[in-house]
């Protein structure tokens, strides 16, 4: 939204004759915590409401719905432990329904709008505290039991509702076509019978229409590119961008709907060039596709399934050089990835579940559970980083699938140690991208030999990293015995004296372990100089601040 239409959405919300459960002004900020269960209350009492969002707007007047303005800045505002304020809102929000903020220059004043999603299927709490607006005041959810059970069985699904003024013809005909092949590939047992049912019948069957009138699902699914306007003010579209390695965009291309076609009209675009990886122990190169066509397909379909579509957003498809990024606009609503694999099971909870059932109708999803487990295990079957999913940007879901080899010599021992379980393929995976790991998943890898290193700077073990092919690399990362660092420095001082702590650094610091920092080399090198002291072997005949060693008076003299 343009600030423009901002600020025709906050003079609308003035207009109300007064604040209601789903609607509250305030003049100024308030405490975090309190502004949190702002929004708590906001989100369940918009499901009560049967209303889309619940909006809480900061400089407006609550009794005369005047605009007075405010300095609230949420995004330089702290919150509890000097924790940036929206993150700590989004990351206590539970279930996250996703809520967006709004700087409004209003002709009147400054004013700062959340809009927040409604709780669907389950009451919103704030680290543990749920709460509910009555009337135009916020209330502990515990003290309205009834509220609290109409929360657990009520919730708003836009992709069940009807598409006003759509009709067939505003359908693809291939789009319907490509469905009913799909749908008899779902459903062999009714193969023989798809080609004798009208279009209605069959979208009806396929769940796509809800009697006979075709819902958000349908125009999304099955509509012809113009119908997408039918949605308004919900987006339906699709962005490809092309960019290079410095994120300069090369293309793009928009795909409207019908989405249904538009796993093939996506890998029509992608680059998905060949590449060889050479095993040990061969000749013979292995070539194979940057991109596997499911694991993409999978991804987009997820994003579609779980796009929040009514806060006028895209799904985004950004091509890099040696990756592809998915980008979705709502919460990643099962928590964890990790959840999702170690389960491999259903779904409790669906976004858009109108358009989820009518999409394994289909044949696109499969909501038995498995898909996500499946994209790791096929990025993993083909020796290729397995996918990144990012989840801490509030009220939205990233995954990222690798179509370049990081690592060659990881890649060979991915295709070499075919008798490592998924887990343990996961662990290293993050462990070879430099990412830490929690101390009990760094234990279980210890224990099976795979990573050494002082955690929580882990590399992969010596002998994994030979069988990898990657004996120096290995080197580097570990570095060599603390003797060969004292050996160094003694050397340099019996030559060279008296040096300096520069000296000393330019010396000894490339030969340090890659995976330290700057700062653990200084301390390393500072530590090294100490014990040699310690040891009656060097000594500084300068300053603290500019010290210059020497080999120590009755110590070792330079040969």
């Amino acid at each position: 939204m343009r600030n423009g239409d901002r600020i025709a959405l906050i003079d609308r919300l003035r207009a109300l004759p007064t604040e209601s459960e789903w609607l509250e002004f305030k003049r100024n900020h308030c405490a975090p915590d309190l502004l949190g269960k702002h929004l708590s209350a906001l989100a369940n009492s918009a499901c009560l409401a049967n209303q889309p969002r619940g909006y809480l707007a900061f400089g407006i007047d609550d009794a005369t719905h005047a605009v007075v303005g405010t300095g609230f800045d949420p995004h330089a505002t702290k919150a509890k432990g000097n924790q940036d304020l929206l993150p700590w809102l989004a990351a206590g929000l539970q279930p996250n329904t996703g809520f967006e903020v709004h700087i409004v220059d209003h002709q009147d004043g400054r004013v700062v709008l959340f809009e927040v999603g409604p709780a669907n299927g389950e009451p919103v709490a704030f680290y543990g505290d749920a709460q509910v607006r009555v009337g135009s005041s916020t209330t502990s959810l515990r003290s309205h039991p009834e509220k609290a059970r109409a929360l657990w069985t009520r919730g708003t699904d836009w992709s069940a509702e009807i598409c006003q003024g759509a009709t067939l013809s505003d359908l693809d005909p291939a789009a319907i076509v490509t469905a009913r092949r799909q749908f008899a590939v779902k459903h062999p047992q009714q193969a023989g019978d798809v080609a004798s049912w009208d279009d209605t019948t069959f979208l009806n069957k396929a769940r796509v229409l809800r009697q006979g009138e075709l819902t958000n699902t349908a125009v999304v699914l099955l509509g012809r590119p113009e119908a997408a306007t039918l949605l308004a003010p919900a987006v339906a579209r699709i962005s490809w961008i092309l960019k290079d390695d410095g994120n300069r965009e090369l293309d793009s291309e928009h795909f409207d709907p019908p989405f249904l076609l538009a796993g093939d009209r996506l890998l029509g675009r992608l680059r998905n060039l060949s590449v060889r990886v050479m095993p040990s122990g061969t000749l013979f190169p292995q070539e194979m596709s940057q991109y596997d066509p499911w694991v993409i397909r999978e991804a987009l379909h997820n994003a579609i399934a779980h796009q929040d579509y009514r806060r006028h957003a895209r799904v985004l498809v950004v091509e890099f050089p040696g990756r592809v990024l998915i980008a979705n606009v709502g919460e990643f609503l099962p928590g964890d990835v990790e959840t999702v694999i170690r389960q491999d099971a259903p779904q409790a909870i669906y976004r858009n579940s109108f358009l989820a059932h009518a999409m394994v109708e289909l044949n696109l999803i499969d909501t038995q559970g498995g898909g996500i487990k499946r994209m790791f295990e096929t990025q993993r079957r083909r020796s290729f980083p397995l996918p990144d999913y990012e989840l801490d940007k509030p009220g939205q879901v990233t995954v990222s699938v690798a179509g370049r080899i990081l690592d060659e010599g990881y890649t060979r021992l991915l295709l070499e140690r075919t008798d490592l379980d998924l887990g343990s393929v996961m662990l290293l995976d993050r462990v070879q991208k430099g990412r830490r790991i929690q101390p009990e998943e760094h234990r279980v890898l210890k224990a099976a030999g795979l990573v050494e290193g002082r955690y929580p700077n882990l590399i992969v073990a010596g002998a994994v990293a030979r069988a990898a092919g990657e004996a120096g690399r290995h080197i580097r990362e570990r570095g060599f015995d603390k003797r060969y660092y004292l050996d160094l420095i003694l050397a340099l001082v019996r030559e060279h004296q008296p040096v300096t702590r520069a000296d000393v650094d330019q010396v000894l610091v490339p030969k340090l372990p890659d995976r330290l920092t700057a700062e653990q080399k200084r301390r390393k090198v500072k530590n090294l100089l100490q014990e040699l002291r310690q040891e009656g072997r060097i000594e500084n005949r300068g300053t603290r601040s500019r010290p210059e060693w020497v080999v120590r008076d009755g110590g070792e003299a330079a040969p």
